[in-house]
Parts: structure tokens; C-alpha cells; sequence
């Protein structure tokens, strides 16, 4: 066994829980991403796109992150943590920079190329430095609970970019992303303060080649808790993605005004943010199956709303579906922190990713078409009844796994 280095080797105690702060401000700023909540009026009013070449763009989005997502978490378990969100913040300026002069579909696609590898490094890396920091601190039983907090930070970020979106629009379509340039120089000075807890990790017996493709393995072959957890948070996540593209047209079409997107969308990620502080309590007070069958509830009800009620106010039911993302995502991080070991943890959760975006690449540009042809009310609804037919086996089958998965690890 070796350490992942000499100067991580003599870390303090007391380098560890500032290292936590540091890690909820770079989660802050990394989804402070002023652009989102008007950036499919961006593509649709100022660039001309149609909502099949949105949601197009968003599977090269996709694609560009699943081609990277597991090399980038396999660099980051060998190069370090602090390695990959500062190239991750490196890539951020550069992407959002190129959109300030972005003009055709062309242009968007290369900036959404280089975002969404900046994505994929970001991916499982922060995740997996806030886990070997608590386990530093002999703290890593309380992961799901700093991890709701470090959800929460992200969409207050995210929150706290959207308040003014719609103004900032409406002055000059440009300037959220010229802000959004400065919110990555600042992500880029706060990755210069994070450190590598120290790791031990196993002496290197075979290429870096074959040990990622025995991980590939592992997770997708070999180890079925692993896999099925994968799937089950595919699947919900998927869920709370769609409508991140469909529901600014959405409002659009409903009349809702220009000045309301920036803090409808903050209170969308001020939702994820709170039932993500929340997620831990909701798990001690339901069980993993009790929580699990509110996630399907609340998808249900969230797209039978969006698909049924006409009026103003109908996007109120896409907060159903941020409060199952907020809930779903600390507790389904924390199964797979548990069955990984640190010299491979951000790569399998780079895997999870991945497998996330193989789906949304896979089934997104149809989406984009249903929404087209059929209408945004009725592709809610036809959306709903496919995810229903994927997620109920999905969910049996990754309880069973953990129940008897529990019988060796209470603590899951």
C-alpha cells in the first residue's frame, strides 16, 4: 500500500474541515450558472433552434460528457481531486466564454462540447474528495448528510444565479454569460485552496488500461449491488431531466412573464436544495422502500400535473419533481460511497454518470421531437407512463439487492 503522496501524508486534522467549506463553495459557485434559467429562450429566441435541435444539443452535451466521464474519474482517483475540478474550472471559462460569441448551432455545439467535459470532471470528483475527507475525519458514516449539504450549497448557487436571469436577459441576452465567465475564474481561485486527504491506494500491477476496464467490470458485470443502484438512479434521474429543457418553453406557452423565469428557476433549485438537507431524515423516518416509493409518487403526480393542468401556475407541479431529485440524490451517492473503495470511488461514480448520459443521449432528441410534434402537455404525459414501466422493476430489484446487502452493512 502506498499514499497518494508525501505532502498529503502529513495533512492535519484540522486542514480536513475547512477542507469541507471550501468544497461547499465550489459546489456554490459551480452551479451558479446564471444562463440556465433562460437559456432555452436563449437557443430558441436569439440562436433560432427548435426544440428537437435543443434537446440534439443536449444529447452532444451528453455525449461529449459520457466519452469523458469515466476517463476523467479514473484521472482524478490517479492525478488527485483538486487536479480535475481545477482543469474542470479551466474548461467552465472557456466554454461559457465562447457562448458570449456564439452565433449558429455550430458555434453552441463546441461550447457545449468543452462544458460538458468540464462537467464530466466535475462529476464524481467532488463527491468523492468530500467522502475521503470525512473518512480522514473517521466521519464518513455521516456522508449522506454533508453530501444533502453540499447538494444543498450547488442549488442555492444555482438558485442564487437564477434571481436575476430574466432581468439580465431581458437587458442584453449576452450578460449572464459574461458573468457566468467570472463565476468560473472564481470557482478556479477556490480549487487552489482544496487538499488531497491522504488515500491509500494499491500498488499498480497492471496498465492504467486494463484496470479501467476491470472496473468497467466490476461494476456493470460483477458486482450487482453496484450495478443495480446505477440503474435505479439512472432512471430517476432521467426523470427530473427532461423537464429542465421542456419547462421554460413550457411557461412560455402558459404566459407566464419573461421577469418570473429567474426566480421560478431559483426556487426549483432552492427545492433540490432543501429536501437534499432533508434527504437523511426522510430516509431515517421511511427506510430505503418507504423512500423509494415516495420518489415514484412524486414523479407521478409532478408529470400528471404538467401534462393536466392548464394556466398560469402549472408549473408549480415541476417543483415535485426537484423535491424527489433533492431527496433521491444524497441517498443514492451514499449506497455507492459505501460499496466503493477510494483508490476507484470517483470513477464508479463517474460510471453512474455515464450510464446517466448514455440514456438522456440515447432518448433525449425523441423527446425533443414528442415534444414537437405532439405538444409540451401531452409529451409530460407520455413521458410519464414510459418511466413508470422502467422504474417500478428498477426499484424492486435495487431493494432487493440492498436488503439482503444490509444483512452484512447496518449501516447502509
Amino acid at each position: 500500500m502506498t499514499p497518494s503522496g508525501s505532502e498529503n501524508s502529513s495533512l492535519s486534522l484540522r486542514a480536513l474541515p475547512a477542507n469541507i467549506r471550501w468544497i461547499y463553495a465550489f459546489s456554490f459557485l459551480k452551479m451558479a450558472l446564471l444562463p440556465m434559467a433562460i437559456i432555452t429562450l436563449f437557443w430558441k429566441d436569439h440562436i433560432g433552434l427548435s426544440l428537437a435541435e435543443i434537446m440534439l444539443l443536449q444529447g452532444i452535451f451528453s455525449f461529449a460528457t459520457l466519452l469523458m466521464e469515466y476517463p476523467s474519474g479514473y484521472v482524478s482517483d490517479r492525478l488527485g481531486y483538486r487536479f480535475a475540478l481545477s482543469l474542470a474550472s479551466l474548461l467552465g471559462i472557456v466554454g461559457w466564454g465562447l457562448y458570449t460569441v456564439a452565433a449558429t448551432f455550430f458555434e453552441v455545439m463546441i461550447a457545449e462540447i468543452l462544458l460538458g467535459i468540464s462537467f464530466a470532471f466535475v462529476s464524481g470528483s467532488d463527491s468523492a474528495l468530500l467522502f475521503e475527507t470525512l473518512k480522514g475525519m473517521g466521519r464518513e458514516d455521516e456522508y449522506t448528510r454533508f453530501d444533502g449539504r453540499m447538494t444543498g450549497s450547488a442549488q442555492a448557487g444555482e438558485a442564487a444565479g437564477a434571481v436575476f436571469a430574466g432581468t439580465l436577459y431581458a437587458v442584453a441576452p449576452l450578460l449572464p454569460f459574461i458573468i457566468q465567465v467570472g463565476v468560473w475564474i472564481l470557482a478556479l481561485v477556490v480549487t487552489r485552496f482544496l487538499v488531497e486527504p491522504t488515500r491509500e491506494i494499491r500498488i499498480r500491477t497492471r496498465s492504467h488500461l486494463a484496470e479501467a476496464v476491470g472496473i468497467c467490470r466490476r461494476v456493470f458485470l460483477e458486482d450487482r449491488p453496484i450495478r443495480l443502484t446505477i440503474i435505479f438512479a439512472t432512471f430517476l434521474g432521467i426523470s427530473s431531466f427532461y423537464p429542465v429543457w421542456l419547462i421554460q418553453p413550457y411557461m412560455q406557452q402558459a404566459g407566464v412573464p419573461l421577469h418570473w423565469f429567474g426566480p421560478i428557476w431559483a426556487g426549483a433549485n432552492l427545492t433540490v436544495a432543501l429536501f437534499s438537507l432533508l434527504s437523511h431524515r426522510v430516509h431515517f423516518h421511511l427506510g430505503l422502500r418507504g423512500m423509494s416509493a415516495l420518489f415514484l409518487v412524486l414523479i407521478v403526480a409532478g408529470y400528471l400535473g404538467l401534462g393536466l393542468t392548464p394556466g398560469l401556475f402549472g408549473f408549480l407541479f415541476y417543483y415535485l419533481l426537484t423535491a424527489m431529485r433533492g431527496l433521491q440524490g444524497p441517498l443514492l451517492r451514499n449506497c455507492l460511497q459505501q460499496a466503493s473503495g477510494s483508490e476507484n470511488r470517483a470513477a464508479i461514480l463517474s460510471l453512474k454518470s455515464l450510464a446517466f448520459r448514455l440514456l438522456f443521449v440515447c432518448s433525449g432528441p425523441l423527446v425533443g421531437i414528442l415534444a414537437d410534434r405532439a405538444g409540451l402537455r401531452p409529451a409530460f404525459l407520455i413521458i410519464a407512463l414510459f418511466l413508470v414501466l422502467f422504474l417500478i422493476p428498477a426499484r424492486f430489484s435495487f431493494l432487493r439487492v440492498f436488503r439482503e446487502r444490509k444483512q452484512l452493512n447496518p449501516s447502509i
